[in-house]
């Protein structure tokens, strides 16, 4: 049986090369079916579950974890139910219900969410795919290296936006098993949502108070523990970007390569665009576009409007 994912092209970007003076390379993960890398972990999680037998797995996510979910059992014929927060856009909702997932709004946070998923799965004998600290996930996540060789680009360094530290956990998962142990990672947060930056500056892990960022896809309140251990075990910098930065740069993106994002995605690209000094020197540049799948034109329009 085929994986879920696709295999996602390596693109160059002349707009994105200029602005930073670097090349830049973009590993474009908003082109898979669910628009996000979600696809990998998601789907690697769906199929090691239907390869041990389960035949209903569960996930609370009110965004990219929980569509990616419900795309992947449809195409593994699982049951699936998606819990989601009272918070779940509409637009959200629509993308899961329309992959034949049983939805259930409860609880006003994820962590309530996540809660009555875990007790459901348990009631009904199913599987919780946990959105980002399950090694399942990371292990579907770490293919994006495995490509990257494949490409024939080492990267000076390795740009990847964090929310709860599923994606960055399987990078690096993934560049240690090919021997690029020694590839800096800039591991870049938005302020309100830096749950992995304020790990690292307390020594221990933090968990956020609340997410009072835009990228919303980032708002995770604490990262997984492999995360912060990873940064012991790894040349990891954390980079806190603004919304505005954020914002601004999913739109010069759109311009650019005629792609929408997310926020959290455009934290990432928005090192580049502005030549973050944690770059200086680095190239080749390898940019993780994670994209997200609750973007629209008219939402772009609003996030412009909304951030300072």
């Amino acid at each position: 049986m085929k994986p879920v994912h696709v295999v996602t092209p390596l693109w160059h970007s002349p707009a994105m090369s200029a602005a930073a003076g670097l090349p830049v390379f973009l590993k474009m993960e908003a082109l898979q079916p669910v628009g996000s890398f979600k696809a990998r972990g998601m789907g690697a999680a769906c199929r090691a579950s239907y390869d041990a037998g389960v035949s209903h797995v569960v996930c609370a996510s009110g965004g990219n974890a929980g569509y990616a979910v419900a795309y992947a059992g449809h195409q593994l014929g699982l049951e699936v139910t998606i819990v989601v927060p009272q918070t779940t856009s509409a637009r959200a909702r629509d993308l899961i219900l329309g992959e034949g997932a049983t939805l259930i709004v409860h609880g006003e946070s994820w962590d309530d969410a996540h809660s009555y998923a875990v007790e459901l799965a348990r009631q009904e004998k199913g599987d919780c795919i946990h959105p980002f600290d399950d090694p399942r996930v990371w292990s579907g996540h770490s293919s994006i290296i495995t490509e990257i060789v494949e490409a024939g680009i080492k990267p000076g360094v390795l740009v990847v936006s964090v929310g709860g530290g599923g994606l960055l956990c399987g990078l690096l998962q993934g560049l240690h098993a090919v021997g690029w142990s020694d590839v800096p990672v800039l591991a870049v947060e938005t302020e309100g949502a830096a749950s992995l930056a304020s790990s690292v500056r307390a020594g221990r892990l933090v968990t956020l108070d609340k997410i009072s960022s835009v990228a919303t896809s980032l708002g995770a309140r604490r990262v997984a523990p492999r995360a912060l251990e990873w940064t012991r075990d790894h040349p990891i910098t954390p980079w806190v970007v603004t919304d505005r930065e954020a914002v601004d740069a999913c739109l010069r993106f759109a311009d650019d390569h005629r792609v929408l994002v997310e926020p959290a995605c455009g934290a990432a690209l928005s090192t580049g665009y502005n030549r973050a000094p944690a770059l200086e020197g680095r190239g080749p540049v390898v940019i993780i576009v994670c994209g997200g799948a609750g973007v629209t034109r008219q939402l772009m329009e609003k996030w412009s409007q909304e951030v300072q």
